[in-house]
């Protein structure tokens, strides 16, 4: 049985090198149009053949997203990148738009093309007709169960991948259209604005339900603990979300997938907690998703990332500037830190214990924080970035990890050369 592929997001160079080192098996990134993260880095032309490069060294797939909605005008432009992709050698397109996957699969039937998840595809049939228009492969919905898409896996033959981790939408596999109504900016087009991460207020009869609250506001997937029951669906492709994610994320969780990969294949029994680490690197909240029936969703508290709890302000010194927090676990100059209902968020560079200036503090510590705006006591205080950590998790791709197996014979005879094949 073929194993299951990783497949790792790239918003940048860095970030691909730091998913290829922790291993993952294909990576997916966008081009500087015609992609779903318009606001990523993302990879010009130069790049994307430094990055086919480099990937293929590896043996590592690169699948480039052309996943957006095109207008008629561009399908001039779409197709002259379209060949420009197919001369680089990249392994695959991501596409969305039915009618471009037609006409690429007709112009170049050797090329494979995934359907987008933003194609919207929960069941079997909606599989076989992607398949029809020239798809290799099919990226079902974040909405699929777990027995919907081992259904779907045992009555198809086309590959099926399902995204495993990361941010989740609240409309229907981000066919959305608040963005572009509210501020002109269309999901579909890559310019998300992320509506769903404001606050809302909940009225009936013109009259409020609750205070106002970040009500569409999803938690991030975590299925960690549940990849043996995909690799026992047969699916293809195990998927992690998060090309707009800094290259520590990236190598952190890539590397956690990776383990629980490999764990699978050998039958060892692990249970993967949820670790401190993957919640200081971005944490909204964790849910098992539509998946596996989560009635755990919605991140109503707050949209972003908030790390980890790590004290309680007790007071303020309006003479030296300074938040009193009593400590529930370890902070370090250079760490950052955010408040409860507070985006104000700073690094930290000055921290004092009785009036001494400290590099690190440890639970249960009362310490000074250097911040410019009083915080209301009995607000909590959440480590938001861990110096060590990122530093930590940087020595995973800052060196080569990952090696190359090479294949050579050589042989000597008398009065011949030596020779040698590599």
């Amino acid at each position: 049985m073929k194993k299951v592929e990783l497949l790792a997001p790239a918003g940048n160079f860095e970030c691909l090198v730091a998913a290829i080192q922790n291993g993952a098996d294909a990576i997916y990134l966008g081009g500087q149009k015609f992609n779903a993260r318009a606001y990523a880095t993302n990879f010009d032309e130069k790049a994307l053949e430094e990055a086919v490069l480099y990937a293929h060294l590896y043996g590592v797939k690169i699948y480039v997203t052309l996943n957006t909605l095109y207008y008629d005008e561009e399908i001039e432009e779409v197709m002259h990148y379209v060949d420009f992709l197919y001369h680089l050698q990249v392994d695959a397109l991501i596409i969305q738009d039915a009618g471009l996957m037609a006409y690429i699969h007709q112009v170049y039937p050797d090329f494979e093309l995934h359907a987008s998840t933003q194609c919207s595809i929960v069941n079997v049939d909606g599989v076989k007709r992607m398949a029809s228009l020239g798809a290799k492969r099919v990226v079902l919905a974040r909405e699929n169960t777990l027995e919907e898409i081992q259904k779907i896996c045992a009555q198809c033959d086309v590959e099926i991948e399902v995204f495993i981790h990361g941010a989740l939408c609240m409309s229907y596999s981000g066919q959305c259209l608040m963005s572009s109504m509210i501020g002109g900016r269309s999901g579909n087009r890559g310019a998300c604005a992320q509506p769903c991460r404001l606050e809302y207020q909940l009225l009936e009869d013109g009259k409020p339900l609750q205070d106002d609250a970040y009500l569409l506001s999803l938690k991030d997937l975590y299925t960690l603990d549940h990849i043996p029951d995909l690799i026992h669906a047969q699916v293809t492709s195990l998927k992690i979300e998060g090309r707009m994610k800094k290259p520590e994320y990236v190598a952190y969780v890539v590397a956690s997938y990776r383990q629980a990969i490999d764990a699978a294949y050998k039958k060892e029994k692990r249970q993967f907690i949820k670790d401190q680490k993957m919640a200081l690197l971005f944490n909204r909240g964790f849910t098992q998703g539509y998946m596996f029936h989560s009635q755990d969703m919605m991140a109503k508290i707050y949209p972003s990332h908030r790390g980890i709890d790590i004290g309680i302000v007790t007071g303020y010194r309006h003479d030296k500037h300074c938040v009193m927090v009593k400590l529930s676990d370890t902070l370090k100059q250079g760490d950052s830190i955010a408040f409860e209902h507070n985006n104000e968020g700073r690094v930290v560079n000055k921290l004092f214990l009785k009036d001494h200036l400290i590099k690190e503090a440890k639970a249960t510590d009362d310490v000074e924080i250097e911040f410019s705006l009083p915080i209301k006591k009995g607000t909590h205080v959440f480590k938001t970035s861990s110096i060590d950590l990122l530093r930590e998790i940087q020595q995973s791709y800052q060196k080569i990890h990952r090696h190359i197996p090479v294949c050579m014979t050589f042989s000597l005879k008398l009065q011949e050369k030596p020779l040698l094949k590599i």
